[in-house]
């Protein structure tokens, strides 16, 4: 598995990411033989006359892409997810799985995030040490420090960060409105956008994560509330409901920008989610 980048380069200092391991640069690598869908003009045709077989000539790619994580560290993210997990950890999760992939790939990895109105980022670096860097940094965040507003980690994004990167957005369950909308469509038009949202746990329903006394944490307040509880069937079927207008918006809104989306409710199911995202992106045309 490696991430995928669909542009080409759009300037001489720009590589292209077309492969795990090799690319175009005027570094020759080696020879191997034409297998179909290589291209044509690719072919040495000395070598392939030497030896009776096609073969194409292989480059070392000069340069990659930067992954730039966008994540949110508000409170939102110290709620529990659909699996028990606290959100957080599957985010420091997700990133580690997303940053080993990028670096061993020969990827950068960068990261922006934040809560409220305070904005913290890490440059772009290609080593596993910095990847545990990202890890520790997104880790350590206090999340009862501030309130989750992912939109200004995104529009902070878009002011700062100028290179082109493939950019992973970690995020809560968020309804979509006027503001998302406007800054996804700004960061479309320079970098390719992954979304990885974080599911709520079940609140309502047969399914209704509750303790024995039946109290909760408000993680935006960080008081205690009543839990809505099975027993509730109209309460539930309400909260089903608008549950479900809120992912449509979102999923419609992501899929008007052409953004490929993986919905995590566990640990357990970061490694195959991630991996169904980046093949839907490889995909995606």
């Amino acid at each position: 598995m490696y991430i995928f980048a669909h542009r080409r380069a759009r300037g001489v200092l720009d590589g292209e990411y077309a492969s795990i391991f090799r690319g175009r640069s005027l570094d020759f690598d080696d020879l191997r033989e034409y297998v179909p869908g290589d291209e044509i003009r690719d072919i040495d045709w000395k070598a392939t006359a030497r030896v009776g077989t096609p073969l194409i000539k292989r480059y070392v790619a000069t340069r990659r892409q930067q992954v730039l994580f966008v994540a949110d560290t508000g409170r939102n993210m110290a709620a529990t997810s659909r699996g028990g997990d606290i959100k957080k950890n599957i985010a420091v999760m997700v990133m580690g799985v997303m940053g080993l992939l990028a670096t061993r790939h020969g990827d950068s990895v960068a990261l922006v995030h934040g809560h409220g109105a305070t904005t913290s980022s890490l440059p772009a670096k290609g080593t596993e040490s910095h990847v545990e860097n990202v890890l520790r940094n997104m880790d350590a965040a206090s999340l009862e420090r501030g309130s989750s507003d992912l939109c200004a980690r995104l529009e902070y994004a878009a002011s700062h960060i100028k290179t082109r990167t493939l950019m992973v957005v970690i995020a809560d369950e968020i309804a979509s409105d006027e503001r998302l909308a406007k800054i996804l469509r700004r960061l479309k038009a320079q970098h390719e956008i992954l979304w990885v949202e974080i599911a709520d746990a079940v609140l309502a329903g047969p399914d209704a994560v509750h303790n024995a006394d039946g109290v909760g944490t408000d993680v935006q307040g960080m008081e205690q509330v009543l839990l809505l509880l099975a027993s509730e069937p109209e309460l539930a079927r309400h909260y089903a409901q608008a549950t479900a207008e809120r992912a449509y918006g979102l999923a419609e809104l992501l899929k008007s920008n052409g953004i490929a989306q993986a919905r995590i409710g566990a640990t357990e199911d970061v490694m195959k989610q991630v991996f169904a995202l980046l093949e839907r992106h490889r995909r995606a045309r």
